[in-house]
């Protein structure tokens, strides 16, 4: 039997997961946003380091965090790309975080949207490998040795057109599976303080599939970028 859904007190939304999928990643767009320019301040204010703790402090400590990753794993140019990674990270763990909320079906539970988001991390580090190379890009698909450069091309290629697949199921699986146990173990034992023990577990999931498909998008980005091949 299907969970009930608030989408499904909207009209002309019903019972169409489609649909419900694209008003909540509407509304979540207008919450990020509305965060968005909350952490920012106003005026001087933007450009000053949080005093107290709050959401403009956590804001902050989570983009330092990226803006440490990035460098890591790209190095010097990884800053440049922080926006791209922390919109990832924001819309990935607010959309899984919609699941804890009674009611709501997470975003990330329909494979559409997990989909979307990988060949949107796709797109944008094949755009910036060629940005980089330009036609030498394709190079990178060649291997190091001519004469095994038909075979190379051909898993190098499955490889790529892998990667928005894997990045879209990965997702995809571990929020249905983990929403899908937080909702059995709610039914079996509903009071008292185990259900606070998987509602505090299916958080760290939904910060870490956040994370990992940043991380992994970072990854792809140093790939596509690099001059070590």
């Amino acid at each position: 039997m299907k969970s009930f859904n608030w989408t499904e007190l909207i009209p002309w939304v019903g019972k169409n997961e489609h649909v419900a999928t694209l008003v909540l990643a509407a509304v979540l767009m207008i919450i990020l946003a509305a965060l968005g320019r909350a952490a920012l301040g106003d005026g001087e204010t933007a450009l000053m380091p949080a005093r107290s703790i709050g959401i403009r402090a956590a804001f902050e400590a989570i983009i330092d965090f990226i803006v440490t990753m990035s460098d890591m794993v790209i190095g010097e140019e990884g800053a440049k790309f922080v926006p791209f990674f922390a919109t990832l990270f924001f819309f990935i763990l607010i959309c899984n975080m919609m699941g804890l909320v009674p009611g709501f079906t997470p975003p990330t539970e329909n494979v559409n949207t997990t989909f979307a988001l990988g060949i949107f991390s796709f797109l944008y580090y094949n755009y910036y490998g060629i940005r980089e190379h330009g036609f030498r890009y394709i190079k990178q698909f060649m291997g190091p040795l001519w004469f095994l450069a038909p075979f190379m091309l051909m898993i190098e290629l499955i490889s790529h057109i892998v990667r928005p697949v894997s990045l879209a199921l990965r997702l995809f699986g571990n929020m249905l599976g983990d929403h899908t146990a937080l909702a059995i173990f709610l039914h079996i034992v509903p009071y008292y303080l185990v259900p606070v023990i998987f509602y505090c577990l299916g958080l760290f999931v939904c910060f870490i599939q956040a994370f990992i498909f940043m991380i992994l998008s970072m990854v792809y980005v140093s790939m596509a970028i690099s001059h070590d091949h």
